[in-house]
C-alpha cells in the first residue's frame, strides 16, 4: 500500500517541486541528480584497470 507510487503521486511531486524550484531550474537539478549517480556508480564499482594490473601480475608470477 505505502511502497508503490503510481502516476497520480508522482504528478503531485512534481507539481510540488516545480512551484518549489521554478521551470528554469529543473534542467540543472536532473543534470546534478545525473552527475550525482553516475559518481556513486563509479565509486561502487571496482576500477577495472586495478583488476587487469592484478591478473598481468599474477601471470608474472
Amino acid at each position: 500500500m505505502f511502497g508503490s507510487l503510481g502516476l497520480p503521486e508522482l504528478l503531485v511531486i512534481l507539481v510540488i517541486v516545480i512551484i518549489i524550484f521554478g521551470a528554469s531550474k529543473l534542467p540543472q537539478l536532473g543534470r546534478g541528480l545525473g552527475e550525482g549517480i553516475r559518481n556513486f556508480k563509479d565509486s561502487i564499482k571496482p576500477d577495472e584497470q586495478d583488476e587487469g594490473d592484478k591478473e598481468k601480475d599474477e601471470k608474472k608470477d
